[in-house]
């Protein structure tokens, strides 16, 4: 069974390297996948739903080695 890793939005900032604000505009943009839980301290997504919507829309954030 694959391990369920779950981001929240400083994670998602780094991973696309990008300010707060710019990683609130991206994550409340209509293409970004929904989060999987709203809690007290904000908004949870699937990490693999974050890198899946990295490779189709960042193609500039991805490995050279790829």
């Amino acid at each position: 069974m694959e391990e369920l890793r779950l981001v929240a939005s400083q994670e998602i900032q780094e991973m696309l390297g990008v300010s707060r604000t710019r990683a609130y505009q991206i994550t409340n943009s209509k293409s970004f996948p929904d989060p999987v839980a709203v809690l007290s301290v904000g908004r949870i997504w699937r990490a693999a739903d974050v890198e899946r919507w990295i490779k189709e829309h960042r193609r500039d954030l991805q490995d050279s080695e790829e």
